[in-house]
């Protein structure tokens, strides 16, 4: 594979602390690299360096000759009444192609994301859009190298699959700083972790994301094994140079010399295997309650659009219960109902008498970002009670990974990952019978990840945990509640049973909806002739083969929109226009014959 992207010995700090140092690193054509690290560790600079928005203290980072580089960020955001297409425009301004070759990339990128407005607002579209739109935005301009920042932040189980599916086939290499195991495991053809763990600062390895954790882990084993090699070697000449050798002797010199060496090189190795990690433990009350809350056929519709019905749910100690479904269907709002902060429209909600519920909220409304760190963790002082006994509040922040010359900074100035953190300690306080959780690894690191899990499998109360991350989703719960988004809610084992249930609905619909629906109503006609009746028995085969048609010319517009070829692509984007306009006007008619029979 040729090398795109050459990075040599870069470092990068902020203030007196580094954050990495001398790392190299090259990206090579078709490649997909997954990009992890602790939060802190700088992935996202480490990103906008290789974007060239930010450049290294020391080292350089070198593209080949015309490699084009896209790069979206964490939260994207959008000029207030910029609408989709224009984006999309606008991200071709300044491209050197006709502007029959832009139309033909607009139009096969909107349709490879699937806008159903292109003249939508984009400073109003949910997050999950907004990410999609970011994306589109960069492939339009068809890059060499596409470095995506969170991709999967905000995105629904359907964004991600199509984000997967959508980068497995990308003509493009890509890096992906991403926390989400499962997304990693489906898309990465290569892993690297940014960690002073490694003596480089970077260990990479070629395979998938769990290739990648047996790699890591023969490496800490061998590290270990040369970490106690050196501790015996260190020991071996401490005793030595402690019974008072002649330095004079130039062996002597040379082997005091070597023991400095030794040692230096230990403590060089046990600095890097030192590894702090949040160490996270909700407080459960005794509570010995059978029935924490009860839900018996709940309802609830939010702007005139039914979201679910006939909702039957017991929470009790010891359940732990996941909700999902699309952006959209109601997840959030279920969560608000248990908790009691929304009124059901019809059913009854029972909770047990006193119930202390601790709710995680996913915009982290209940942090003040003009406040204190120091105050956020630490509300009436300079300690917590947990667990009945005092803390200070800097053994306290030193739990969640924060140091006390951060505590003055305002919360508004943390990363999403530290602003995680300081509510998580919050809602460690406080004794709960009921845990909600809605979207509570936005963020997060992996291994906060694997110790949220541990903290949430031993927690003995109740569970309900709203979240995209898969991978956890399978770990910490018993059952699903699967919201449809068509008002619908079932229990299910896991998520790939919800996924199949997705996919055989998806299929059912397919087959069962009529296609005279997905057409405008036409006046009816009275009267029917014999010519339109034969005309109505062959219409059916005619839409199928218009609609093949289309798709034809559609993969001819996507071929020559990534080739360049602009004669070519405007020549196939008037030919995707010739074929809709005929699967429109097939579909008209049969709209039209079909009113004609039923009159």
């Amino acid at each position: 594979m040729s090398l795109l992207l050459n990075c040599q010995s870069i470092s990068k700090s902020f203030g007196a602390e580094p954050l990495f140092e001398n790392v190299s690193f090259t990206i090579s054509e078709g490649e997909r690299l997954g990009l992890i690290g602790p939060n802190g560790s700088g992935k996202s600079t480490f990103l906008q360096i290789l974007a060239g928005m930010q450049q290294p203290d020391t080292g350089e980072c070198v593209p080949r000759k015309l490699v084009r580089l896209g790069y979206v960020p964490q939260e994207p955001s959008f000029a207030a009444g910029l609408t989709v297409r224009a984006v999309l425009d606008g991200a071709l301004a300044g491209e050197l192609i006709e502007d029959a070759a832009k139309l033909a990339r607009v139009a096969a990128v909107l349709g490879r994301v699937g806008f159903p407005d292109e003249q939508a607002a984009a400073s109003t579209l949910s997050g999950g859009w907004r990410k999609r739109l970011a994306i589109a935005s960069e492939l339009v301009r068809q890059p060499d190298i596409l470095l995506l920042d969170e991709p999967t932040n905000h995105l629904d189980l359907e964004g991600i699959l199509w984000l997967e599916k959508l980068l497995q086939s990308a003509p493009f290499a890509c890096v992906v700083v991403s926390h989400d195991r499962y997304f990693l495991e489906n898309v990465a053809t290569s892993m690297a972790e940014l960690n002073r763990l490694y003596p480089e600062g970077l260990f990479r390895t070629s395979g998938t994301y769990s290739d990648f954790l047996a790699a890591k882990d023969d490496f800490l084993l061998a590290q270990s094994k040369h970490q106690e090699a050196l501790e015996n070697r260190v020991r071996r000449e401490l005793e030595w140079l402690r019974r008072g050798p002649k330095a004079r002797a130039t062996k002597a010199k040379a082997r005091i010399d070597n023991a400095h060496r030794l040692m230096d090189q230990l403590d060089d190795v046990n600095t890097r295997m030192q590894s702090a990690s949040t160490r996270i433990d909700f407080v459960a009350t005794e509570r010995r309650t059978k029935r924490l809350i009860e839900l018996k056929g709940v309802a609830k519709s939010l702007g005139g659009k039914l979201l679910f019905r006939d909702v039957d749910m017991v929470i009790a100690p010891g359940a732990r219960l996941g909700i999902t479904g699309m952006n959209g269907t109601g997840k959030t709002t279920l969560l608000r109902i248990l908790k009691g902060d929304l009124e059901a429209d019809a059913g009854t909600v029972n909770r047990a008498e006193n119930l202390r519920i601790v709710y995680f909220d996913q915009e982290r409304a209940q942090l003040d970002p003009t406040i204190s760190l120091k105050r956020a963790l630490a509300p009436e002082g300079d300690s917590v009670i947990y667990r009945g006994s005092v803390q200070h509040v800097n053994g306290w922040a030193k739990r969640f990974l924060f140091r006390p010359e951060q505590f003055e900074m305002p919360v508004g100035r943390l990363s999403g990952g530290e602003r995680a953190r300081v509510l998580i300690a919050r809602l460690m306080l406080a004794e709960a019978d009921v845990l909600l959780l809605d979207e509570p690894t936005n963020d997060l690191d992996i291994p906060t990840l694997e110790t949220l899990e541990e903290s949430l499998l031993d927690f003995p109360g109740a569970l309900v945990l709203i979240t995209h991350d898969r991978y956890m989703m399978d770990r910490v719960s018993t059952a699903l509640c699967g919201l449809d988004g068509e008002g619908r809610a079932g229990l299910f084992a896991d998520y790939s049973q919800w996924e199949q249930s997705l996919a055989s609905r998806k299929q059912a619909k397919a087959v069962k909806e009529p296609a005279a629906a997905r057409v405008r109503n036409v006046p009816a006609v009275k009267r029917h002739s014999y010519l339109e009746a034969r005309e109505w028995e062959t219409m059916e085969q005619r839409i199928l083969e218009a609609e093949e048609t289309l798709a034809a010319r559609q993969a001819e517009l996507d071929e020559a929109s990534q080739s360049g070829d602009a004669a070519r692509a405007h020549e196939a984007y008037a030919a995707v226009g010739v074929a809709q306009a005929d699967v429109d006007s097939l579909y008209a008619r049969w709209a039209e014959l079909e009113s004609k029979l039923q009159g």
